[in-house]
């Protein structure tokens, strides 16, 4: 309690202070155009920086590029051409991902039937079986 009612005093000549020094109010006007004016050159020097430290990147990679180029050149090495496939999105929490439909999860089903190494699997069975019904009408065990 007693540091809250010094704090008062204190708070309250400071703001005294203030007063006494900073003249009239009548510059709070003036006070918030030039803070509106320092923020937007701020911000201003912001994008510029980004802009150069970009361009300074770009500029980087190109000569990188360049020597890499030459590198190639020099021992016929040919460039790899990367494909970019775009990663799904996954949902942060998998408890709110979208629920697959019965025709979403048939379609699947299907799909991974029809895999070429299931296909050749399922036709060698129906080999071995139609060969096994073969033999087994042919020769009767008594």
């Amino acid at each position: 309690m007693a540091a809250f009612v010094a704090k008062q005093m204190v708070g309250n000549k400071l703001n005294a202070v203030k007063g006494a020094v900073g003249g009239d109010g009548g510059d709070d006007e003036g006070d918030k155009e030039k803070e509106e004016e320092a923020e937007r050159e701020r911000l201003e020097a912001i994008r510029e920086a980004e802009e150069r430290r970009k361009e300074k990147h770009r500029k980087m990679e190109e000569e990188r590029e360049k020597m890499r180029q030459e590198i190639r050149d020099k021992y016929n090495i040919k460039k790899k051409e990367e494909i970019q496939e775009p990663e799904p999105v996954e949902p942060e929490n998998p408890l709110m991902r979208k629920k697959k439909t019965p025709e979403e999860l048939a379609r699947e089903a299907e799909e991974a039937d029809q895999d070429e190494f299931t296909r050749f699997r399922n036709s060698i069975e129906n080999q071995v079986n139609e060969l096994k019904n073969q033999i087994e009408s042919r020769c009767s065990v008594q």
